[in-house]
Protein backbone atom coordinates (compact mmCIF):
# COMPACT_ATOMS: atom_id res chain seq x y z
CA UNK A 1 0.00 0.00 0.00
CA UNK A 2 1.35 3.33 -0.99
CA UNK A 3 1.51 6.43 1.21
CA UNK A 4 0.23 9.25 0.37
CA UNK A 5 0.06 12.98 1.86
CA UNK A 6 -2.29 14.64 0.12
CA UNK A 7 -4.64 14.45 -3.16
CA UNK A 8 -3.91 18.19 -4.55
CA UNK A 9 -1.44 19.49 -6.48
CA UNK A 10 -1.24 23.29 -5.96
CA UNK A 11 0.10 26.60 -8.02
CA UNK A 12 -0.55 29.82 -7.01
CA UNK A 13 -1.58 33.03 -8.79
CA UNK A 14 -3.05 36.00 -7.64
CA UNK A 15 -1.54 39.18 -6.05
CA UNK A 16 -0.64 39.98 -2.51
CA UNK A 17 -0.67 43.58 -1.49
CA UNK A 18 2.45 45.16 -3.63
CA UNK A 19 3.99 46.29 -0.86
CA UNK A 20 4.13 42.98 1.50
CA UNK A 21 5.15 40.91 -1.70
CA UNK A 22 8.17 41.91 -1.92
CA UNK A 23 9.30 41.73 1.84
CA UNK A 24 11.52 39.09 3.04
CA UNK A 25 10.89 36.75 5.58
CA UNK A 26 12.64 37.28 8.35
CA UNK A 27 16.29 35.08 9.44
CA UNK A 28 15.39 32.00 11.24
CA UNK A 29 18.17 32.66 13.51
CA UNK A 30 15.87 35.87 14.33
CA UNK A 31 13.01 34.16 14.45
CA UNK A 32 11.05 34.83 18.06
CA UNK A 33 10.55 31.16 20.57
CA UNK A 34 7.29 29.92 20.50
CA UNK A 35 7.73 27.34 22.38
CA UNK A 36 5.30 28.25 25.04
CA UNK A 37 2.87 28.86 22.47
CA UNK A 38 3.19 25.59 20.75
CA UNK A 39 3.18 23.69 23.89
CA UNK A 40 -0.30 25.37 24.75
CA UNK A 41 -1.92 23.99 21.19
CA UNK A 42 -0.16 20.72 21.11
CA UNK A 43 -2.32 18.68 23.10
CA UNK A 44 -5.04 19.68 21.22
CA UNK A 45 -3.27 18.89 17.84
CA UNK A 46 -5.21 15.92 16.05
CA UNK A 47 -3.10 13.04 13.67
CA UNK A 48 -5.36 12.25 10.78
CA UNK A 49 -4.78 8.81 9.36
CA UNK A 50 -6.95 7.69 6.31
CA UNK A 51 -6.90 5.01 3.77
CA UNK A 52 -8.07 4.91 0.47
CA UNK A 53 -8.81 1.78 -0.92
CA UNK A 54 -9.67 2.33 -4.88
CA UNK A 55 -5.71 3.31 -4.74
CA UNK A 56 -4.15 0.99 -2.11
CA UNK A 57 -3.12 4.55 -0.64
CA UNK A 58 -2.78 5.75 3.23
CA UNK A 59 -2.50 9.19 3.95
CA UNK A 60 -1.62 11.49 6.93
CA UNK A 61 -2.77 15.44 7.31
CA UNK A 62 -3.87 16.90 10.61
CA UNK A 63 -6.90 18.75 12.29
CA UNK A 64 -7.70 20.58 15.81
CA UNK A 65 -10.10 20.15 18.55
CA UNK A 66 -12.26 22.74 19.19
CA UNK A 67 -14.59 20.79 21.42
CA UNK A 68 -14.32 18.86 24.12
CA UNK A 69 -16.83 16.44 22.74
CA UNK A 70 -14.02 15.70 19.82
CA UNK A 71 -15.30 18.21 17.11
CA UNK A 72 -12.31 18.76 14.65
CA UNK A 73 -11.59 21.52 11.90
CA UNK A 74 -9.32 20.20 8.90
CA UNK A 75 -8.87 20.35 5.29
CA UNK A 76 -11.39 18.79 2.98
CA UNK A 77 -8.59 17.33 0.96
CA UNK A 78 -7.00 15.55 3.83
CA UNK A 79 -10.07 13.36 4.14
CA UNK A 80 -11.35 13.45 0.71
CA UNK A 81 -11.86 9.73 -0.85
CA UNK A 82 -10.67 8.49 2.13
CA UNK A 83 -12.58 4.86 2.80
CA UNK A 84 -11.49 4.90 6.90
CA UNK A 85 -10.38 8.05 8.98
CA UNK A 86 -8.50 7.90 12.38
CA UNK A 87 -8.20 10.69 14.24
CA UNK A 88 -5.45 10.48 17.51
CA UNK A 89 -5.54 13.07 20.07
CA UNK A 90 -3.26 12.45 23.35
CA UNK A 91 -1.99 9.48 22.11
CA UNK A 92 -5.49 7.89 21.57
CA UNK A 93 -6.91 6.98 18.40
CA UNK A 94 -10.39 7.44 17.57
CA UNK A 95 -13.07 6.50 14.85
CA UNK A 96 -13.94 9.58 13.10
CA UNK A 97 -17.23 10.63 11.24
CA UNK A 98 -17.53 13.31 8.49
CA UNK A 99 -20.01 16.30 9.68
CA UNK A 100 -19.77 18.01 6.17
CA UNK A 101 -17.56 19.66 4.15
CA UNK A 102 -16.85 22.55 1.58
CA UNK A 103 -15.08 21.37 -1.30
CA UNK A 104 -14.65 24.93 -2.53
CA UNK A 105 -12.89 26.61 0.45
CA UNK A 106 -11.53 23.44 1.33
CA UNK A 107 -12.87 22.97 5.29
CA UNK A 108 -14.28 19.65 6.57
CA UNK A 109 -15.47 19.31 10.34
CA UNK A 110 -15.22 15.63 12.06
CA UNK A 111 -16.37 14.34 14.87
CA UNK A 112 -14.46 11.88 17.00
CA UNK A 113 -16.71 9.35 18.18
CA UNK A 114 -16.45 7.95 21.70
CA UNK A 115 -14.79 11.43 22.71
CA UNK A 116 -15.38 13.79 25.27
CA UNK A 117 -13.12 15.79 27.77
CA UNK A 118 -10.89 16.64 25.29
CA UNK A 119 -8.33 19.68 25.44
CA UNK A 120 -9.35 22.82 22.72
CA UNK A 121 -7.81 25.30 20.90
CA UNK A 122 -7.90 28.75 21.64
CA UNK A 123 -9.26 30.70 18.26
CA UNK A 124 -7.65 34.23 17.59
CA UNK A 125 -8.91 37.05 15.42
CA UNK A 126 -7.19 36.31 12.04
CA UNK A 127 -8.03 40.28 10.79
CA UNK A 128 -5.54 41.08 13.73
CA UNK A 129 -2.84 39.53 11.77
CA UNK A 130 0.14 41.81 10.51
CA UNK A 131 3.18 41.70 7.74
CA UNK A 132 6.17 40.63 9.68
CA UNK A 133 3.96 38.63 12.71
CA UNK A 134 5.89 35.24 13.66
CA UNK A 135 3.49 32.10 13.36
CA UNK A 136 3.99 28.45 13.53
CA UNK A 137 1.93 25.04 12.12
CA UNK A 138 1.84 22.69 13.75
CA UNK A 139 1.16 19.27 11.54
CA UNK A 140 1.65 15.49 11.14
CA UNK A 141 3.70 15.91 8.07
CA UNK A 142 6.27 13.17 10.10
CA UNK A 143 3.84 11.05 10.03
CA UNK A 144 1.49 9.36 13.24
CA UNK A 145 4.49 7.83 14.82
CA UNK A 146 7.03 10.74 14.88
CA UNK A 147 6.06 14.18 16.57
CA UNK A 148 4.67 16.70 15.42
CA UNK A 149 6.21 19.04 13.24
CA UNK A 150 6.53 22.79 13.79
CA UNK A 151 7.17 24.83 11.44
CA UNK A 152 8.37 28.55 12.08
CA UNK A 153 8.09 31.83 10.05
CA UNK A 154 6.37 34.94 9.88
CA UNK A 155 3.72 36.13 7.91
CA UNK A 156 4.35 37.66 4.38
CA UNK A 157 1.64 38.77 2.58
CA UNK A 158 -2.41 38.24 2.73
CA UNK A 159 -5.42 37.78 0.14
CA UNK A 160 -3.45 35.01 -2.00
CA UNK A 161 -4.92 32.53 -3.63
CA UNK A 162 -4.38 28.77 -4.30
CA UNK A 163 -5.15 26.92 -7.72
CA UNK A 164 -5.69 23.30 -6.53
CA UNK A 165 -6.10 20.50 -8.86
CA UNK A 166 -7.31 16.55 -7.17
CA UNK A 167 -5.22 14.02 -8.88
CA UNK A 168 -8.02 11.14 -7.50
CA UNK A 169 -10.99 12.76 -9.45
CA UNK A 170 -9.59 15.26 -11.63
CA UNK A 171 -11.47 18.61 -10.45
CA UNK A 172 -9.86 21.93 -10.24
CA UNK A 173 -10.07 24.79 -7.62
CA UNK A 174 -9.36 27.97 -6.25
CA UNK A 175 -9.10 28.87 -2.81
CA UNK A 176 -8.75 32.47 -2.27
CA UNK A 177 -8.06 34.68 0.60
CA UNK A 178 -5.30 33.05 1.90
CA UNK A 179 -2.68 34.09 4.35
CA UNK A 180 1.06 33.64 3.02
CA UNK A 181 3.63 32.73 5.92
CA UNK A 182 7.20 31.51 5.31
CA UNK A 183 7.67 28.40 6.75
CA UNK A 184 8.76 24.87 4.99
CA UNK A 185 4.87 23.29 5.24
CA UNK A 186 4.56 19.75 3.62
CA UNK A 187 1.64 18.14 2.72
CA UNK A 188 1.25 16.06 5.85
CA UNK A 189 0.60 18.99 7.64
CA UNK A 190 -2.25 19.94 5.65
CA UNK A 191 -5.70 20.97 7.96
CA UNK A 192 -3.20 22.04 11.04
CA UNK A 193 -3.20 25.20 12.96
CA UNK A 194 -1.46 28.19 12.66
CA UNK A 195 -1.09 29.74 15.91
CA UNK A 196 0.82 33.33 17.00
CA UNK A 197 2.89 34.12 19.63
CA UNK A 198 -0.34 33.63 21.88
CA UNK A 199 -1.01 30.23 21.15
CA UNK A 200 -4.46 31.51 19.48
CA UNK A 201 -5.18 29.84 15.93
CA UNK A 202 -4.96 32.17 13.60
CA UNK A 203 -5.47 29.69 10.35
CA UNK A 204 -6.20 26.30 8.90
CA UNK A 205 -2.75 25.64 7.12
CA UNK A 206 -3.42 24.24 3.51
CA UNK A 207 0.07 22.53 2.54
CA UNK A 208 0.75 21.02 -1.03
CA UNK A 209 2.50 17.45 -2.29
CA UNK A 210 4.95 16.47 -0.89
CA UNK A 211 6.51 17.30 -5.22
CA UNK A 212 5.59 20.77 -4.76
CA UNK A 213 8.40 23.07 -4.06
CA UNK A 214 7.56 26.76 -3.42
CA UNK A 215 11.23 28.31 -3.19
CA UNK A 216 14.39 28.35 -1.05
CA UNK A 217 12.96 27.85 2.58
CA UNK A 218 9.41 27.13 1.65
CA UNK A 219 6.12 28.93 2.36
CA UNK A 220 2.76 28.06 3.65
CA UNK A 221 -0.55 29.08 3.05
CA UNK A 222 -3.72 29.34 5.80
CA UNK A 223 -6.82 29.99 5.28
CA UNK A 224 -7.82 32.73 8.04
CA UNK A 225 -9.59 31.44 10.92
CA UNK A 226 -12.53 33.77 11.07
CA UNK A 227 -13.24 32.63 7.18
CA UNK A 228 -13.05 29.18 8.03
CA UNK A 229 -14.67 29.30 11.66
CA UNK A 230 -17.99 30.75 9.49
CA UNK A 231 -17.82 27.80 7.06
CA UNK A 232 -17.65 25.46 10.09
CA UNK A 233 -20.03 26.87 12.19
CA UNK A 234 -22.66 26.24 8.92
CA UNK A 235 -21.41 22.80 8.59
CA UNK A 236 -21.74 22.29 13.04
CA UNK A 237 -25.04 23.50 12.40
CA UNK A 238 -25.76 20.88 9.62
CA UNK A 239 -27.20 23.36 7.39
CA UNK A 240 -26.35 22.60 3.48
CA UNK A 241 -25.30 25.31 1.28
CA UNK A 242 -24.37 26.51 -2.46
CA UNK A 243 -20.82 25.13 -1.44
CA UNK A 244 -21.58 23.13 1.95
CA UNK A 245 -22.22 19.53 1.76
CA UNK A 246 -23.29 17.77 5.24
CA UNK A 247 -22.21 13.87 5.55
CA UNK A 248 -20.26 12.07 3.03
CA UNK A 249 -20.02 12.92 -0.25
CA UNK A 250 -22.36 11.69 -2.64
CA UNK A 251 -21.59 8.89 -5.11
CA UNK A 252 -22.35 8.44 -8.96
CA UNK A 253 -19.67 5.66 -9.24
CA UNK A 254 -17.43 6.76 -12.05
CA UNK A 255 -14.09 7.99 -13.03
CA UNK A 256 -14.01 10.89 -15.52
CA UNK A 257 -12.01 13.14 -17.94
CA UNK A 258 -12.70 16.14 -19.81
CA UNK A 259 -13.87 16.33 -23.60
CA UNK A 260 -11.00 16.42 -25.75
CA UNK A 261 -12.97 17.51 -28.61
CA UNK A 262 -13.70 21.02 -28.17
CA UNK A 263 -13.97 23.20 -24.58
CA UNK A 264 -17.54 24.05 -25.44
CA UNK A 265 -19.15 20.88 -26.22
CA UNK A 266 -20.90 19.85 -22.94
CA UNK A 267 -19.71 16.00 -21.17
CA UNK A 268 -16.90 14.39 -19.74
CA UNK A 269 -15.63 11.13 -20.87
CA UNK A 270 -16.10 7.87 -18.76
CA UNK A 271 -13.31 5.88 -18.45
CA UNK A 272 -14.07 4.01 -15.67
CA UNK A 273 -17.38 3.07 -14.12
CA UNK A 274 -17.92 1.24 -10.45
CA UNK A 275 -18.98 -2.35 -10.62
CA UNK A 276 -22.45 -2.58 -8.59
CA UNK A 277 -22.70 1.84 -8.29
CA UNK A 278 -25.42 3.92 -9.63
CA UNK A 279 -24.13 5.12 -12.87
CA UNK A 280 -23.48 1.29 -13.55
CA UNK A 281 -27.15 0.23 -12.86
CA UNK A 282 -28.45 2.69 -14.93
CA UNK A 283 -26.20 1.32 -18.35
CA UNK A 284 -23.37 3.80 -17.95
CA UNK A 285 -20.09 1.86 -19.56
CA UNK A 286 -16.46 3.30 -20.04
CA UNK A 287 -15.83 5.04 -23.13
CA UNK A 288 -19.49 6.85 -22.91
CA UNK A 289 -19.78 10.40 -22.30
CA UNK A 290 -21.74 11.93 -19.75
CA UNK A 291 -23.55 15.36 -20.84
CA UNK A 292 -25.85 16.50 -17.98
CA UNK A 293 -27.06 15.56 -14.32
CA UNK A 294 -30.85 16.71 -13.79
CA UNK A 295 -30.53 19.34 -16.85
CA UNK A 296 -27.22 20.43 -15.48
CA UNK A 297 -24.81 20.60 -18.36
CA UNK A 298 -21.56 18.81 -17.00
CA UNK A 299 -18.18 20.38 -19.03
CA UNK A 300 -15.40 18.60 -16.42
CA UNK A 301 -14.35 16.89 -13.65
CA UNK A 302 -14.77 19.48 -11.08
CA UNK A 303 -18.71 20.98 -12.51
CA UNK A 304 -19.38 17.08 -11.76
CA UNK A 305 -18.31 17.41 -8.58
CA UNK A 306 -19.92 20.24 -7.74
CA UNK A 307 -23.32 19.03 -8.79
CA UNK A 308 -23.18 15.81 -7.12
CA UNK A 309 -21.86 18.40 -3.82
CA UNK A 310 -26.18 19.83 -4.39
CA UNK A 311 -26.93 16.28 -4.41
CA UNK A 312 -27.49 13.22 -1.54
CA UNK A 313 -27.38 9.78 -1.02
CA UNK A 314 -31.09 8.49 -2.43
CA UNK A 315 -31.43 11.12 -4.30
CA UNK A 316 -33.24 10.14 -7.45
CA UNK A 317 -31.31 12.18 -10.66
CA UNK A 318 -31.75 12.31 -14.47
CA UNK A 319 -28.96 11.30 -16.69
CA UNK A 320 -28.06 12.01 -20.16
CA UNK A 321 -24.76 11.01 -22.25
CA UNK A 322 -23.48 9.26 -25.35
CA UNK A 323 -22.99 5.64 -25.87
CA UNK A 324 -19.90 4.57 -27.53
CA UNK A 325 -21.86 4.64 -30.59
CA UNK A 326 -22.72 8.37 -30.37
CA UNK A 327 -26.35 7.42 -29.55
CA UNK A 328 -27.89 10.22 -27.30
CA UNK A 329 -29.43 7.64 -24.23
CA UNK A 330 -31.27 8.44 -20.59
CA UNK A 331 -31.90 6.71 -17.52
CA UNK A 332 -32.23 8.21 -13.72
CA UNK A 333 -29.72 7.36 -11.07
CA UNK A 334 -30.18 7.16 -7.29
CA UNK A 335 -27.42 8.69 -5.94
CA UNK A 336 -25.57 6.57 -3.08
CA UNK A 337 -23.20 7.54 -0.58
CA UNK A 338 -19.59 7.62 -1.43
CA UNK A 339 -16.34 8.30 0.46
Amino acid sequence: MKRIRALWRFAVTGVAVATLATMAPAPASAAPDLSDAVALVEPAVARIDTVINYQHAIGAGTGFVVDPSGTIITNFHVVQGADSIVATVLGRQYPVELVGYDRQRDIAVLQLNGAGGLPTVALGDSSTLSVGEPVVSLGNAGGSDHPLTHEAGSVIAFNRTISAQDELTGSANSVTGLIEFAAPVRAGDSGGPMINAAGQVMGVTTAATVTFRMGPGGKGFAIPINDALATANQIRSRTPGDTVHIGPPTLLGVGVATREQSASLPGVVIHEVLIGGPAQRAGLADGDVLISINGAPVHSATELTNVLDRHYQGDVVDLVWLDAGGAQRTAKATLAAGS
